[in-house]
């Protein structure tokens, strides 16, 4: 009896040559991923030997995004995104633009009609979800400013590729399908009205019904103390409705699983859900590094090799160059444009998905597959290179292009202090480093009782966000002079730093001390000898997170404890009084 195990030998073999691949990366300070894409050629039916079902493996591979995209929801709220909205959502549209304008003059010169010119420049502008936030995750990134933009922008090109899928089927026999049936059967206007219509509805959706509804079931579930059911419905909302998001409103499973992710984030059990999923999110991005090996054909890199080399310029030069003039266009400093252009200089699912459906209504040859599986494959293994020069690059642009330094240098308005500030609020106050999750506790309850504050914080759009509250922000490097000076730290009288990295603090108050020498300063510290140590050094009052915990437990245990006594104790002497007067001794 012969038995066909497809799936069970696709994982088998094709996890255990990437694992033994992406080990020997790792050992030669090559990435990883770059092995899983080898061990994808490996196991290709282009190669000899042991060929895996690309089929199944694509299918894990959407499995892979799904998880990777509503891990990326639990930590990515609506007001990051729309704290990036200025600069994500026309970002991303003229870079789609742009790319696809060089993708199709590229093909034109090949002699390809206008419509395969264009489908192949759709194919190149949109860049790999699972990529992106592999690179932001290597570097530390993804919760970054910089990082919150590059994930807004790549969120606006799914949604901009979610329309042009459903778009091209109509318009495919405009741009030259070979088969009449694919002409619109519908006036456009109104295909793109439903399109839109889905879209946002599903959006809508999602922010109103989901945002409620989610957070309440993983609350339910997390009461019965089942830690496989707990796990069973973080699947559950991440597959199911990325899967319903397709099916009913004909979004992406990308996009629909990134939304059930960020409505689910409004729960407290959000960090638990990243935890549970996490072993799962790596395993399934491991298989579709894989499954992109899978589908390549190393054969267009003899046949072709000036047509691939010309195809990874735009995507890696023409699409990186375009985002950072973008973005410094859009005044943003420097390292922001160098990490958002080394984000996207790659490309991957979506333009797989584009490519089929291009060569399905007769739009694409075969030959524009291959040159965006190829374009695909060295753009995904070059990218983390990409990441890694970001230093190196930055360093070189400033040193050689006069230009860049001036961009690099000039006065953000979001680092000076307001001119309408009353100069009486800037003496005497509290100057706040920070305003992550902690940082926005202390200033709710300093604020609570009228205090005068001003924030330093290194994200813009934070900075942006206090003072739309009319909450003094300034946005910088708080160990820069120049930021402390914004800040009035001459005259304050003390300085709060909401921040757990003891170096930094260190040479924050070494600056602010040269400006204010009598000024005080309180952190938090990771243990009592940290604690102890930089009181006796004089670089600020410390407290330990665990022992500030231990005590408010403490105290709210005595003061319960004290109100039972003295409620026994009345309870007593009432008995006594009323026996008392029973008897008639009162």
């Amino acid at each position: 009896m012969s038995h066909s195990f497809s799936l069970i030998s696709t994982l088998a073999i094709g996890f255990a040559i990437a694992w033994m691949l992406g080990f020997v990366m790792e050992r030669i300070k090559v990435p990883a991923l770059v092995g899983y894409l080898l061990a994808g050629i490996i196991i290709s039916p282009t190669t000899p030997g042991f060929v895996g079902d690309v089929g199944i493996a694509g299918q894990l591979s959407e499995i892979g995004v799904m998880l990777l995209m509503f891990g990326v929801g639990l930590h990515f709220s609506l007001t990051d995104l729309l704290r990036v909205k200025k600069i994500a959502v026309p970002g991303a549209i003229l870079q789609m633009g742009l790319a696809t304008a060089l993708g199709a003059l590229l093909s034109h010169c090949w002699d390809w009609p206008w419509g395969q010119c264009i489908v192949f420049g759709l194919c190149l502008s949109c860049a790999s979800t699972v990529v992106l936030l592999k690179g932001l995750e290597s570097r530390r990134l993804l919760e970054s400013h910089d990082g919150q933009i590059a994930v807004g922008w790549l969120v606006v090109e799914d949604i901009m590729t979610v329309l042009i899928l459903v778009l091209l089927p109509p318009l495919a026999f405009m741009m030259g399908a070979s088969q009449p049936e694919t002409a619109a059967a519908e006036p456009l206007w109104e295909i793109i009205l439903w399109t839109l219509a889905r879209v946002f509805g599903f959006i809508a959706l999602m922010l109103i019904v989901g945002k409620r509804l989610l957070p309440w079931l993983l609350r339910q579930v997390a009461k019965t103390g089942s830690r496989e059911l707990f796990t069973l419905s973080v699947l559950v909302f991440a597959i199911g409705i990325a899967y319903g998001a397709a099916e009913i409103f004909r979004v992406s499973f990308a996009l629909g699983a990134f939304f059930s992710g960020m409505v689910m984030r409004e729960s407290r059990y959000s960090h638990r859900a990243a935890i549970e999923s996490l072993p799962l999110r790596d395993a399934f991005s491991v298989i579709f590094f894989v499954g992109v090996g899978m589908m390549f054909d190393p054969g267009i890199l003899i046949e072709q090799p000036l047509h691939v080399l010309a195809v990874l310029a735009i995507i890696i030069l023409g699409k990186g160059l375009v985002a950072f003039f973008l973005v410094l266009l859009f005044r943003y400093p420097l390292h922001t444009a160098i990490t958002v252009s080394a984000s996207l200089a790659q490309i991957g699912e979506f333009s797989f998905i584009l490519a089929a459906l291009g060569i399905q209504l007769g739009i694409l040859p075969q030959e524009g597959m291959s040159l965006v599986l190829a374009g695909a494959i060295i753009s995904i293994a070059l990218n983390p290179f990409a990441f890694a020069s970001a230093d190196f690059v930055r360093a070189f642009i400033k040193k050689h292009w006069a230009f860049a330094r001036r961009m690099d240098a000039r006065t953000d308005p979001m680092s000076l202090m307001p001119d309408d500030v009353d100069s009486e609020f800037l003496r005497g106050h509290i100057v706040l480093i920070g305003d992550g999750e902690k940082g926005e506790k202390i200033l709710s309850l300093l604020l609570e009782r009228n205090l005068s504050v001003v924030v330093i914080d290194e994200n813009r759009t934070n900075v942006e966000s206090l003072r739309e509250r009319k909450i003094n922000a300034v946005c910088g490097e708080a160990s820069d002079p120049a930021i402390l000076i914004q800040a009035h730290i001459q005259d304050a009288a003390l300085v709060i730093m909401a921040v757990e990295n003891e170096i930094t603090c260190r040479k924050i108050m070494e600056t602010a001390r040269l400006l204010n020498t009598k000024i005080e300063a309180i952190m938090p510290a990771g243990t009592d000898e940290e604690a102890l140590r930089l009181k006796e050094e004089n670089v600020a009052a410390s407290f330990v997170p665990d022992d500030l915990l231990a005590k408010a437990i403490v105290q709210f245990a005595m003061e319960r404890y004290g109100r039972q006594e003295e409620e026994a104790r009345i309870t007593k002497e009432s008995q006594e009084i009323k026996k008392a007067l029973d008897r008639g001794a009162l």
